[in-house]
């Protein structure tokens, strides 16, 4: 903790700037998807969303928790199921293809020095490049073909009932809903289609929001007054991490994002400040994002609950008159 207490303030507090700026990214793209819709959001809502969505994020294996958490408040906020639901798979898909793209150009020249650091885990590299690369296919083959991935979602639950997994007297529930999910990927393809230009302007801005982000670790670097590594190159480390982690089952990658850590900067930080600087880079990157995001859901929450009571009592009111 001593070690952790002489990185430079300063430094730190430009680390802080960039979580909420990685945050404010997804905002923008949030808002800019809103106003082709013709519904005008405030910005600070579009970050209530952001935040909202990181900390389940945060708190869900293989963060699958923000999304749904996001429509939600979005619904609340009356913005449409079918509308927030193309934003969140647009937003997603250009998450992840823009994490790969990193990854690949980063593989393709630095690759000797990624695999140096990368050392006996590079089949969990592997593994997270798959999962990742699978996860992007599978959102666009539903996107391509809703109607095969409907047929084949409807096989999957099929399956599941013979297996006893679900529920035969629940089938048409089921499929309603495969229906209804299948449909709004087909106006999103649509979507895509005739806005192609949105799609790329929303390529653009996330890969200034990851940089954000993956700049964290190099901000810690010069808090120490280090040099000799270049931004570049700890940006490339830590983008293979983002891959090697981010699709595991794990909550916030806990556990492996620090072990990756430790064995891939080896050498680019010295012995003694190698635990520091990961508490320092992990407490930026995701510990402070937690705590802030955990704050505006708390908030929005308890807003939502207070809402919720009024309406109530207006719709008792109501009834008592009538």
């Amino acid at each position: 903790m001593d070690l952790v207490s002489k990185a430079d303030k300063v430094w730190l507090i430009i680390g802080v700037f960039c979580v909420f700026f990685f945050v404010a990214g997804e905002s923008v793209i949030i808002k800019y998807m809103l106003k082709i819709f013709k519904q005008k959001i405030p910005m600070r809502r579009c970050l209530k969303y952001s935040f909202i969505g990181f900390f389940f994020s945060c708190i869900t294996p293989s963060a699958s928790g923000g999304q749904p958490a996001q429509m939600y408040y979005m619904k609340k906020d009356g913005i449409k199921l079918g509308h927030s639901t193309l934003i969140m798979m647009v937003i997603t898909v250009a998450y992840k293809a823009v994490l790969v793209i990193l990854g690949l150009f980063f593989i393709a020249f630095r690759y000797n020095y990624i695999m140096s650091h990368v050392g006996s885990l590079w089949w969990l590299m592997i593994i997270g490049f798959i999962l990742n690369v699978a996860y992007i296919l599978g959102l666009m083959f539903i996107l391509a073909r809703p109607l095969w991935a409907r047929d084949f979602a409807r096989s999957v639950v099929k399956l599941l009932i013979r297996m006893h997994i679900l529920k035969k007297k629940n089938y048409e529930r089921y499929a309603k809903k495969i229906n209804r999910i299948c449909d709004t990927y087909m106006v999103g393809a649509e979507y895509i289609k005739h806005h192609m230009k949105t799609v790329l302007n929303i390529f653009v801005i996330t890969f200034i929001q990851r940089g954000f982000l993956l700049a964290v670790t190099w901000i810690v670097y010069k808090s120490y007054g280090l040099s000799g590594t270049s931004f570049f190159n700890i940006v490339a480390i830590q983008t293979i991490i983002g891959i090697t982690v981010e699709m595991l089952p794990l909550p916030g990658a806990a556990g492996i994002t620090e072990a990756c850590f430790s064995m891939m900067f080896m050498g680019v930080f010295p012995e003694k400040l190698l635990k520091p600087a990961l508490l320092l880079s992990r407490g930026l990157s995701f510990y402070a994002l937690l705590v802030m995001s955990a704050l505006v859901t708390l908030g929005a929450h308890i807003i939502l609950i207070g809402k919720d009571k009024k309406q109530s009592a207006a719709g008792q009111a109501a009834i008592r008159k009538g």
